[in-house]
């Protein structure tokens, strides 16, 4: 950690800033506000040079993040998520960061990091004392049921999904459970096609996520083009070095509410 990363009034300085960033209204953030986190100094710069194509300010608009909120970042990785999360959300707000252990030891993208150690260097450089790492598959996060306001499913339903259907519902079963009612799950994923090896491509059919997430128990309530690439063929792995960007959807579910 550098000296500035150790010297307390850039601390204090920090913590005040997550405190101003948002005010807590109950309301949804607005996307001026999302912007603002997402310009938080202390992002690594690897995440920033992300942010054209993932849109993560639009992305958690549309998702209706609001401050104070209890958060799931499902696979965080290196925690490109969670540190934006941490800082909207703020201090009277928790985002849950989590990684099966296996995937800790992955590289991170573009770098010679871990994503073990690329998620450490975000929470220390950043000072995100309200992020709550698990470094649990999912199954066995031993979150309580009904905890959670909004959880992020970011890029890797397919992966459960192309090695069988049925654990991901599974999955997205333990999401159900831990959301409170009328709370809100969030999906983003590569667009694929129907009948290709997607387990190969590293992608799912959008209407294959809806069929689980719905069997899972959630009421699709909104979709949106925000990711969407047209020139994306949907034929190349989303590993192919001459794929600029793969056609992303998001889609926007809730665990219906108590009668």
């Amino acid at each position: 950690m550098t000296a500035l990363y150790r010297n307390p009034r850039f601390i204090l300085l920090l913590l005040l800033s997550a405190l101003l960033i948002q005010p807590v209204t109950g309301a949804p953030l607005d996307r001026a506000t999302l912007e603002a986190a997402v310009e938080d100094p202390t992002r690594d710069i690897q995440d920033r040079m992300r942010d054209e194509q993932r849109q993560p300010a639009a992305v958690l608009e549309f998702l209706q993040l609001e401050p104070g909120m209890q958060v799931l970042d499902v696979y965080a990785a290196g925690g490109y998520y969670s540190h934006i999360l941490s800082r909207a959300v703020g201090l009277r707000g928790t985002v849950y960061a989590q990684n099966a252990p296996r995937s800790l030891n992955y590289d991170q993208d573009r770098s010679e990091l871990s994503q073990d150690d690329a998620l450490n260097q975000a929470i220390e450089r950043g000072q995100l004392l309200n992020i709550q790492r698990i470094d649990r598959r999912i199954g066995e996060m031993n979150l309580p049921d009904d905890s959670l306001d909004l959880v992020l499913v970011s890029q890797i339903l397919h992966d459960y999904y192309n090695r069988s259907p049925r654990r991901a519902e599974n999955v997205l079963g333990v999401v159900y459970r831990a959301l409170k009612p009328g709370g809100v799950m969030g999906i983003i994923d590569h667009d694929g096609r129907e009948g290709a090896n997607n387990e190969r491509l590293h992608r799912m059919p959008k209407a294959r996520a809806i069929e689980v997430a719905q069997r899972a128990g959630f009421v699709l309530e909104a979709e949106s083009d925000i990711l969407s690439v047209p020139e994306d063929s949907l034929r190349r792995s989303i590993f192919d070095p001459m794929l600029r960007q793969s056609d992303q959807f998001l889609l926007r579910f809730r665990k219906p509410p108590l009668p």
